[in-house]
């Protein structure tokens, strides 16, 4: 399955959706404060999604125990919201908001520093906002894929990071993950694909300080470096056109 804007009603129901994924992230950024649980900032992040009429994406299709991922410190992704875990000053945390809203479904997802940058995390964090911005704006119909996982690759290194091999941004739509899938972060030279004008995409950034690959905890959800580090992601969904991408995540506010 892949997901094609041929009509507006279409249009109008990706750019549904993304405003209640986008909204509902910028809003869970904002309310994080040490000393909160990230249970109680997953809360928080679910009653605005079930405003907005929309349904946790990671829980509807895989059963996933939470409502967002939340991710902090040395954990890369879909950490586990938890009473246990309470965030501090200076935390790196990984916000990633998925949700389907009238049959359509999007996907976005953003690092930050908790208050302070005490523990300087502030550096890879703009590196992969970074990244995702030229990412995105190389993006057209008939662009090779692996040429756009070049970019992120090539980025990272010149700032001194590294990016995950094994995690890659997907086409979304009319569900959560569609064609196409793995959309990389470093240059494959045996995949030939382009992307397509009107296609959907989930294009996110997966970038890190030590390890080139992620492995998952016995908890079955949470990712975590093979070598250990830390990873800083962000992630839009976007239109594919024939010029600048339409950003429907826009609202997020990751770049402001």
């Amino acid at each position: 399955r892949k997901m094609s804007i041929t009509k507006h009603e279409e249009l109008i129901g990706m750019q549904k959706v993304s405003e209640a994924v986008a909204y509902t992230l910028k809003e869970m950024r904002n309310y994080a404060k040490p000393g909160m649980t990230t249970k109680e900032l997953d809360d928080f992040g679910a009653k605005i999604l079930s405003d907005f009429g929309a349904k946790s994406a990671p829980y509807l299709t895989y059963g996933f125990p939470g409502w967002t991922c939340i991710s902090v410190n040395n954990e890369f992704c879909h950490g586990i919201p938890s009473e246990k875990k309470i965030l501090k000053e200076g935390d790196l945390v990984n916000i990633d908001v998925s949700a389907e809203l009238d049959g359509f479904w999007s996907d976005n997802g953003s690092s930050f520093v908790l208050g302070e940058d005490i523990n300087q995390h502030q550096k890879l964090v703009d590196a992969s906002k970074e990244i995702l911005q030229k990412a995105i704006r190389n993006i057209k119909g008939g662009v090779k894929i692996s040429e756009v996982g070049h970019i992120m690759e090539t980025e990272a290194k010149k700032r001194g990071f590294k990016v995950v091999k094994n995690l890659g941004g997907h086409g979304i739509g009319r569900g959560l993950h569609e064609q196409p899938d793995e959309i990389m972060n470093y240059k494959n030279r045996f995949d030939q694909r382009r992307f397509r004008k009107n296609a959907v995409v989930a294009i996110e950034t997966f970038i890190t300080t030590t390890s080139t690959y992620a492995t998952e905890l016995n908890d079955g959800w949470t990712m975590v470096g093979k070598k250990g580090g830390f990873m800083a992601q962000h992630e839009h969904t976007i239109v594919v056109t024939d010029g600048k991408p339409i950003i429907l995540t826009k609202m997020n506010g990751i770049w402001d």
